[in-house]
């Protein structure tokens, strides 16, 4: 997954365009290396599901 695709999805996210993303498991560490850099972070919410693939939501109220 290029960086680039990843920061469209996290727009989209942000932006509240779309739900949720869901990244594949092979596609997990490039998107999480670019995920975890952003300042917004703990408003990101990944939902594990079967298969390894994994659903990422925008919350309005950071993580704890």
């Amino acid at each position: 997954m290029e960086e680039s695709e990843v920061f469209q999805m996290m727009d989209a996210l942000r932006n509240k365009e779309v739900e949720e993303v869901r990244i594949e498991k092979d596609d997990f560490l490039s998107f999480r290396a670019v995920l975890v850099k952003q300042p917004d972070f703990k408003h990101f919410r990944g939902i594990a599901g079967h298969g390894g693939h994994i659903r990422y939501q925008y919350i309005d109220t950071p993580r704890s």
